[in-house]
């Protein structure tokens, strides 16, 4: 099903002029639980991942501050807790779980690495693809070091030409355990639709964003919620909003090779949409529909975005979680 955002209630810049040259097109991806295939663009779904190259992995010590759990546990945890009826042996199953395995269980790396998402050049043109690829494809390491990191193993790009892989690999590796569930997306297909965004306030010159915030104060529409930066998973656009962050900004995110101030490639939000941004709810969306398809998280619900490189976005990406 197509995924439609509303019109904004108001255009910014008819009331804010300065804003009209800072408009930028992001692509809200849309994810919702599915069976996507490796042909597809999706979160939590199978890669095009070449059968003779070998499956991306993270060599980096690990602390296990939790209970580990097995991927197939994760899977079996969410099918149950989706259930409207509990059985005596689902509850006994979720008991079990969730005691979790002693983290001195978990082996010693390299750890293979979770697949995130991967896009397609056709589905998602606000990604900046190098040239000669065609597909972006997103893993990370399923503990909860992947925050703010630059350059780590723990979180990996793939850019390729999805004609150059001519054997797929049949089934990918996974790790033995998992650090938290809410690293393993849930599999979504994608209903990518473009969608035009103005700058979160902390990008904006500060008499102009000081000027926005008064106007906030005595009108109806909220500037950060329901006219600057798109909620949810999506690609390029602006910047999300600073949650808990004192001070910086996209200046402080440098690309680690090259230190090129990295631009917004990807945001991966805990919800689709929340009370302040409820106006992004695409049109086609229940009332009661989940926000959270997905079921990634990280930290406490916050925001993890992903810098590239302007330069060469095959460098490694930074990520930051706000």
């Amino acid at each position: 099903m197509t995924r439609t955002t509303p019109p904004r209630p108001l255009d910014a810049a008819s009331v804010f002029p300065e804003l009209a040259g800072l408009s930028r097109t992001a692509t809200r991806l849309h994810p919702r639980p599915g069976e996507p295939t490796v042909h597809e663009s999706s979160v939590g779904g199978p890669l095009l991942w070449p059968a003779g190259e070998p499956w991306a992995s993270c060599s980096q010590e690990h602390d296990a501050p939790f209970a580990l759990k097995t991927p197939d546990e994760v899977r079996t945890l969410r099918r149950v807790y989706a259930q409207d009826v509990w059985t005596a042996e689902d509850h006994a199953e979720v008991s079990r779980i969730n005691i979790g395995h002693d983290p001195s269980l978990l082996p010693e790396g390299p750890h293979p690495l979770v697949p995130v998402a991967q896009f397609y050049a056709r589905d998602v043109p606000d990604l900046p693809f190098p040239e000669g690829t065609d597909l972006l494809q997103v893993l990370w390491c399923p503990f909860i070091d992947i925050e703010d990191q630059s350059g780590s193993e723990a979180v990996q790009l793939r850019w390729r030409r999805a004609a150059e892989v001519a054997e797929v690999l049949a089934a990918a590796p996974e790790p033995a355990y998992v650090g938290t569930d809410e690293l393993v997306p849930v599999p979504c297909v994608l209903h990518p639709e473009q969608v035009r965004e103005y700058p979160a306030e902390h990008d904006l010159d500060p008499g102009l964003a000081g000027r926005i915030g008064c106007w906030d104060e005595d009108g109806d529409t909220g500037y950060r919620g329901a006219l600057s930066v798109a909620p949810g998973w999506k690609a390029g656009g602006w910047a999300a909003p600073f949650t808990f962050r004192d001070s910086g900004g996209p200046e402080e995110l440098r690309c680690g090779q090259c230190s090129d101030v990295g631009e917004p490639l990807l945001t991966l939000d805990h919800a689709e949409w929340n009370a302040e941004t409820v106006s992004w709810r695409p049109v086609e969306e229940a009332h009661d529909a989940s926000t959270t398809p997905t079921e990634v998280s990280v930290g406490l619900g916050y925001t993890l975005q992903f810098y590239a490189c302007p330069t060469d976005p095959r460098h490694p990406p930074v990520t930051v979680m706000q």
